[in-house]
């Protein structure tokens, strides 16, 4: 068990390489499940990793050799494998005296590094995060230039002891900035030996310290919550005063129009009035001058899976709103616990109820199920807890999904959800699915043979023979009309799809080009990253066909009438505006979008109390510079949010973030 070590005791200088052990070995758990290792083997001045796990039927495969000089630097560094989805890793780090070449997916550089640099691996194992830290423990101010670019800075935050039957060992706690939007967490023993790497989810640990593993979820949790914590205190803006947003034209979703220019007054969470723009102020009023801007309602993801580090940027981008589509049950409903207490900024929150079958190839989320019994009892435990709905998964035994819609109906739970492996779309649909989740899920029921196994890449990967699919075929044709005669509901992911057919090494992915140049140099790097592994121009010219099918399946549903939800299981925020940009291509105007994403929403949720901006409704919304209902980019760029009255600028935030403002903070006047 772990437990609060009081002392501190001074820290001299780290002693090199050689008082490292010759071989480690790590243990990678995933929601309490190991799923994986990461091995090291060390000789002299070189260090070699064996970094592997599947979670999910997917996962990276990682081989490292790094050479490191006397101070731990490294001068060496060769990485090969494959990520996650199965892109190709060939990357290579050298430094020659000061000059600095590397290799990665985003493609070639070289630097001259004056002063000693750590090199920021893409795709190696986190095994970096221990090799950095030995070299910041010996910085001054534990602060050390990277390369490519950037600066990392080490900070302890906590001394901890570990029991056991085998004794105890003192631990030390660090959060390392400078390399994503989020510090990392990780934790060394008492002889600065790497010990574990932490997250709400995923850890890291030496081997034969698995039990700690649940302990030491929640304590990264509590660090990240702690920095969350902070921000919010900084830069929440809860006026003990009535709010007038003055000047401002309001995107009315019934008319798909913008209103004359108006006032907006917040009392509390709630809009109070809608007054002309030259309305006199109340002397108990804040006043903040929209400067002719548009005000639109606050925006949904309907596909997310939500966590302390996405929450503020969703907010920031005017989400204000996310369904979550399955999580680590417990992780949630605290982080839901601070949203509502205002401890920290995040979304409201509508959970589904995530069930999955026990398989090889099983995700880590919800509740695994190994029997029909249990998933009912499944269900009713989700109803019990006053979750919206159910999501089944793709190791659920197909043969169940009957069972399970006809009890959640009963329980007047909605139910969607992949298509379970060796079943099809039709099959749910036929079940009495509510709604499919994934585009592609529907998709490959037209083009696997029988015994094709879903719950590995397969399920990406096959989309490759949609270059042959006649689109007006019975097949396709019979699904549709299932799904329109049903009234099922479509939540396509289109964002994750592009991403994963279009986006190559080398070249910025298209959804982030109107942002990525505000982001870090990290972010910018990684989005240079495919998704897949495409392997010659026949698979190039497959994956960019499938796209097109995808678009054009899709604007057959909504030319009949299904219901199109935006949602983006990529972490919403920036990515939830390129959802809805997307869906231009199937026929929809930038007011219908507005629509969509806010009011039709809130309308297929039955949340009354939202999606438009009237007297009466929560003050979820944001404020634009410009007109969206005439281009879509606009809600890029987002100069003030209200989430229930607490009001958030993110020029304030984004710099937190590494992240370059992209409008200023309008102006606030207390009267």
């Amino acid at each position: 068990m772990l437990a609060t070590q009081a002392c501190k005791e001074k820290r001299g200088k780290i002693s090199s390489q050689a008082d490292l052990p010759e071989k480690e070995t790590f243990s990678v758990i995933i929601a309490g499940t190991k799923v994986g290792h990461l091995n090291v083997d060390r000789a002299g001045d070189t260090v070699a990793i064996d970094y592997d796990y599947k979670d999910n039927g997917r996962g990276p495969t990682v081989a490292e050799t790094i050479v490191l000089d006397a101070a731990g630097f490294p001068r060496q560094w060769d990485i090969a494998g494959n990520t996650t989805f199965g892109n190709n890793i060939d990357e290579h780090f050298k430094l020659d005296g000061q000059k600095a070449r590397w290799k990665d997916a985003s493609g070639e550089g070289t630097t001259t590094a004056e002063n000693p640099s750590f090199y920021i691996n893409q795709s190696g194992s986190p095994y970096s995060l221990f090799m950095a830290a030995r070299v910041l423990l010996n910085s001054k101010d534990q602060t050390v230039a990277a390369l490519p670019a950037g600066q990392l800075k080490l900070t302890e935050l906590e001394r901890l002891e570990s029991t056991s039957s085998d004794g105890s060992l003192k631990l030390k706690t660090y959060a390392l900035s400078g390399v994503g939007l989020n510090p990392s967490y990780f934790i060394l023993d008492e002889n600065d030996r790497f010990f574990a790497v932490i997250s709400p989810r995923f850890i890291i640990i030496r081997e034969g310290h698995e039990k700690e593993e649940k302990s030491l979820r929640m304590l990264s949790e509590k660090y990240s919550a702690a920095r969350f914590e902070d921000l919010q205190k900084r830069f929440a803006h809860k006026y003990d005063k009535n709010i007038r947003i003055r000047n401002v034209k309001i995107f009315d979703p019934k008319k798909l129009a913008l209103t004359d220019l108006s006032s907006v007054v917040i009392s509390g969470d709630k809009i109070l009035t809608i007054e002309a723009a030259d309305a006199v102020a109340d002397e108990n009023e804040v006043e903040i001058n929209g400067a002719g801007g548009t005000l639109v309602a606050g925006l949904y993801d309907m596909h997310g899976h939500m966590g302390e580090n996405s929450a503020l940027l969703n907010v920031a981008a005017g989400v204000t709103s996310v369904r979550d589509m399955g999580n680590n049950n417990e992780v949630l409903d605290s982080l839901i616990q601070k949203i509502k207490l205002g401890v920290l900024a995040g979304p409201n929150i509508t959970r589904m109820g995530f069930i999955e079958g026990k398989s090889p190839f099983n995700s880590n989320n919800g509740i695994l199920v190994e029997s029909e019994e249990e998933a009912l009892a499944a269900v009713q435990t989700y109803a019990d807890k006053d979750f919206h709905g159910i999501k089944l998964y793709n190791s659920m035994d197909g043969k169940w999904a009957s069972a399970i819609v006809k009890k959640a109906h009963e329980l007047k739970m909605p139910v969607t959800g992949h298509v379970p492996a060796f079943s099809n779309a039709n099959d749910m649909l036929m079940a009495g699915f509510d709604e499919m989740t994934h585009i592609n899920q529907i998709m490959l029921g037209w083009v696997l043979e029988p015994g094709e196994d879903t719950r590995t890449l397969l399920r990406l990967t096959a989309l490759q023979r949609l270059t042959d699919l006649d689109l007006n075929s019975a097949p396709v044709q019979k699904t549709l009309d299932l799904m329109e005669k049903n009234n099922v509901a479509m939540d396509p992911t289109l964002a994750i799809h592009e991403l994963l057919l279009l986006s190559r090494n080398g070249e910025t992915q298209l959804g982030t080009l109107d942002y990525i140049e505000n982001m870090p140099a990290s972010e910018q790097r990684d989005a240079k990253e495919a998704m897949a592994s495409i392997a010659n121009e026949t698979e190039d010219k497959a994956y960019r066909v499938a796209y097109d099918k995808i678009i054009a399946t899709l604007k057959m549903m909504k030319d009949r009438g299904i219901l199109i939800l935006p949602g983006t299981d990529l972490g919403g925020a920036f990515t939830l505006h390129r959802e809805l940009e997307l869906y231009q291509q199937l026929g929809y105007t930038p007011a219908e979008l507005l629509k969509l994403g806010s009011y039709d929403m809130a309308q297929y949720l039955g949340q009354e109390d939202r999606g438009a901006i009237e007297p009466g409704m929560l003050a979820d919304f944001f404020l634009v510079p410009n007109d969206p209902t005439k281009d879509l980019k606009a809600i890029k760029k987002i100069a003030m949010v209200s989430k229930g009255g607490v009001i958030y600028f993110p020029s304030e935030i984004y710099p937190e973030f590494g992240i370059k403002p992209f409008v200023e903070k309008p102006e606030v006047k207390r009267n």
